[in-house]
């Protein structure tokens, strides 16, 4: 939320500074992310000159381009070429002289002289849209003839420099999404030091000039819309804004588009209530239906997109239920303000904040409108912000007010009820705020004291405070408006001692959490929220299975995670885009999955929740450096890591089960699992489709630890000890030649089955696969540690054993000794 330093000054008398300011509102609960200087115009106009064109003619090696001189006050005629079909000598224009930079977008270019088909241009008469005062490029910007040549363009336009404090607004804090919302809370914290108020505009010239052009409204969905108001004008003309208007909506970021509807937008972002202005003529039967639409209805909105509607979608339809509008959403093509509108309705409303909420998330619609509806608007302001928007109007477009005010509101909101204890005043801020302190910074807030006493104040909070309902709410409100920095922090800290479980879960997390940053990891923190799509059609992680939200913010996050990949994926793509290529990421976080098919008799029983730590490894081990030869991250890598992490919380890495495996997300990997087949950790390659679909180029690495479960080992394991072995251990090596679908899990059990008691360790040193090997072959080296703990080994008992293991190789998986 953008608010303008000079147009909030409009509402409240204060010298404070731009940053001043910024800090009171961090502090009374409304965040300021920043705060910056802004030109109502990129560039601020600067260079640019009014002129007048002397001469034009058609140029001798064109058809569409013509010679024009140009004065600009400077004593010399400027030779300019330019290709606008509407340019004509006597015109007053404006001029971009040599040496002004003007801008496109984020880009920006210097005029310079040229040569355009052998005639000299110095200079350039700009459209609207090159100078960035509008959209419009239907030819060169032509001005009123009482123009003065050699006036600086910025002075000719009234462009002026603004500062905009930029609001990051939480959801429950919709009543600070105007100006108006933001100078009340202002006023409210410097009301407990200072005699100061903030002010509205007033309506009171508002009055109805005849009523010829009546509009009855049905509210056919009342559990959408609570009420509904318009009133119209006729009489007007469309046309630009003037300037103030077109500034101050520049200053906040929007484009102005007409008066009439700069008005709206300015009205919005003034009080906060959305509001609407059709076209009177497209209202058949002088009548406003509310009312939803059957599900697949076709319509058409403002961005000429034909949308399909779904069966709860609220709608504002014409007498004949022709729709004219998604209610609270977004306007219909044919019933807006156009050029040619004469007569306008303009509404102003209250709809259910979950119907519009609803409707914005079906339609992937989110516009400043819905953003405030379904966060919920002040119902008593509807009529405030239709009478003003009404008094702009006749004032800058013309007209007459043509119909009384029609407001249909059966239900009429209520204030809330609340009583605040005292005593819960003190234990929750920590330190004991005086009655009528308490009773000023109400009466700020404009919550209203019904009753106090020595025990409670009774309260009636008004309905735009939508966050505010109960006790500790408006306790809330009381200590953000007394001040954080006012409660001092004990001096002392009470303690008691508490057993701790063995192993306690947070030392064991920051255990591995420092032994991944002491290896270059860095940790993520990552949304438990995420893309609905994402599962579908998924194999490992089914679509039916995912935790899918009713009322998402948005549709990147409509679904709770089944697993950490997508997250950490995201993050190697975001980072991979500021060319940091060597990552490695780690994450602890919990996942969440759904069984419909689970019978229980409580539906939650069917939800269930799980915490993973996650690694991810991609790019170089190393920074490139001139100590060591660029090594690319490889499975081994990651492998290591993961083992190191299972030997630090006392596995053994020889008595977990070790199984190979592929799908949709992993190419190639492993598990590590316990004898029953439990999971300890499966890592692998990340699936090279996957990866196309983040456009990551590098391969990825990827580990998940079922936390949950190592944390349930840790706690059954039991640390115990034994004699350092008396005697040597032995070495011995095989080369095997054998097929390539046996893996090297396989190998190693063979091996421990057939060797039981002196057989300490089996690892793999080499894999080789080529044309120098038969088709479907692969070499693996595998090296075998022999010991026995009783006597020391001799040869016969060796080379013994690593005759049966070869014999047991033979038979089992057809291997060769090369």
């Amino acid at each position: 939320m953008n608010i303008a330093y000079s147009w909030l000054k409009e509402y409240i008398n204060i010298e404070l500074t731009p940053q001043e300011v910024g800090d009171i509102l961090t502090q009374t609960g409304l965040e300021v992310g920043s705060i910056d200087e802004v030109e109502t115009v990129k560039g601020g106009l600067k260079g640019l000159v009014i002129g007048e064109v002397k001469s034009c003619s058609p140029h001798a090696n064109s058809d569409h381009l013509s010679v024009t001189t140009v004065d600009i006050g400077t004593g010399d005629l400027l030779p300019i070429v330019c290709g606008a079909p509407n340019v004509a000598a006597g015109q007053k224009v404006v001029v971009a002289p040599v040496g002004t930079i003007l801008y496109d977008g984020d880009k920006e270019f210097k005029i310079k002289k040229a040569k355009i088909r052998g005639e000299a241009s110095q200079g350039m008469i700009c459209a609207e849209d090159e100078i960035g005062l509008s959209d419009k490029h239907d030819g060169i910007m032509v001005l009123d003839q009482s123009a003065k040549i050699g006036t600086p363009a910025p002075k000719y336009f009234n462009i002026e420099n603004d500062y905009v404090i930029e609001v990051d607004l939480t959801p429950n804090r919709i009543d600070g999404a105007s100006h108006i919302g933001v100078a009340r809370d202002l006023a409210a914290f410097l009301k407990q030091s200072q005699e100061i108020s903030y002010k509205k505009p007033s309506v009171g010239q508002f009055k109805v000039d005849n009523t010829n052009l009546p509009v009855d409204v049905e509210i056919g969905t009342p559990d959408a819309c609570h009420r509904y108001a318009g009133v119209t004008v006729s009489g007007i003309e469309i046309k630009e804004s003037p300037e103030w208007l077109q500034n101050r909506l520049r200053t906040i970021g929007l484009t102005p588009i007409n008066n009439v509807v700069d008005v709206t937008n300015y009205v919005l972002f003034e009080t906060g209530q959305p509001l609407h202005a059709f076209d009177a003529k497209h209202i058949k039967e002088d009548k406003i239906i509310v009312r939803t639409l059957p599900a697949g209805t076709k319509f058409t909105t403002l961005d000429e997109v034909e949308r399909e509607l779904h069966a709860d979608d609220l709608m504002i339809c014409d007498g004949n239920s022709t729709p004219m509008c998604i209610g609270g959403v977004f306007g219909g093509a044919e019933s807006g303000v156009k050029e040619e509108t004469q007569a306008i309705f303009i509404e102003s409303a209250w709809f259910d904040p979950v119907y519009i909420r609803k409707t914005a998330r079906r339609h992937g619609l989110n516009t400043d409108a819905s953003f405030r509806f379904e966060r919920g608007t002040d119902p008593d302001g509807v009529i405030y912000a239709l009478k003003r928007a009404a008094l702009l109007i006749k004032e800058i477009a013309g007209g007459v007010i043509s119909s009384d005010i029609v407001d249909v509101y059966p239900n009429p909101a209520q204030p809330f009820d609340v009583e605040v204890k005292m005593a819960n005043i003190k234990r929750i801020i920590g330190v004991e705020i005086p009655v009528d302190k308490i009773q000023n910074i109400l009466t700020a807030l404009e919550i209203e004291v019904v009753d106090v006493t020595t025990e409670s104040i009774h309260v009636k909070v008004p309905p735009y405070r939508v966050d505010v309902q109960r006790e500790a709410d408006v306790i809330e409100e009381i200590l953000r408006i007394y001040g954080y920095n006012n409660v001092n922090p004990e001096t002392h800290v009470n303690s008691t001692i508490q057993y701790s479980p063995t192993p306690n879960p947070e030392k064991v997390k920051n255990l591995i959490s420092d032994y991944l940053v002491s290896n270059g990891f860095n940790e993520i923190w990552s949304n438990s929220l995420t893309k609905y799509s994402y599962y579908e059609n998924g194999e490992t992680y089914k679509e039916e299975n995912t935790v899918s939200i009713y009322n998402p913010l948005s549709q990147d996050l409509n679904a709770m995670r089944q697993t950490l990949i997508f997250d950490g994926l995201e993050a190697i793509d975001r980072n991979l885009k500021f060319q940091n290529q060597n990552l490695r990421f780690f994450e602890f976080g919990n996942t969440y999955f759904k069984d419909e098919k689970k019978k229980a008799e409580n539906p939650v029983d069917k939800y269930n929740e799980e915490h993973h730590l996650g690694l991810f490894i991609t790019g170089n081990k190393e920074d490139e450096n001139w100590t060591s030869p660029v090594s690319p991250s490889s499975f081994f890598e990651l492998k290591s890591y993961v083992e190191n992490i299972l030997k630090k919380l006392g596995f053994t890495i020889d008595k977990l089960k070790t199984d190979s495996f592929s799908n949709d997300l992993v190419s190639e990997g492993l598990i590590y699992q316990r004898g029953d087949g439990k999971e300890v950790v499966r890592f692998g390659f990340v699936n090279e489709n996957l990866l196309k679909h983040f456009e990551i180029g590098n391969n990825v690495f990827y580990a998940d630890f079922e936390w949950d479960f190592v944390l349930q080992q840790i706690s059954n394991h039991k640390i115990g000890y034994k004699e350092l072995p008396k005697f040597p251990a032995v070495r011995r090596d095989l080369a095997l030649l054998i097929d390539e679908d046996v893996s090297f899990s396989t190998l190693k059990e063979i091996a421990q089955k057939t060797e039981r008691k002196i057989l300490r360790s089996v690892d793999i040193f080499d894999v080789y696969k080529g044309d120098k090997l038969p088709s479907g072959k692969k070499s693996y080296a595998l090296s075998f540690v022999l010991r026995d703990d009783e006597k020391t080994l001799n040869d016969k008992i060796i080379d013994k054993t690593m005759q049966r293991l070869i014999a047991a190789y033979e038979k089992q998986v057809n291997a060769q000794l090369r």
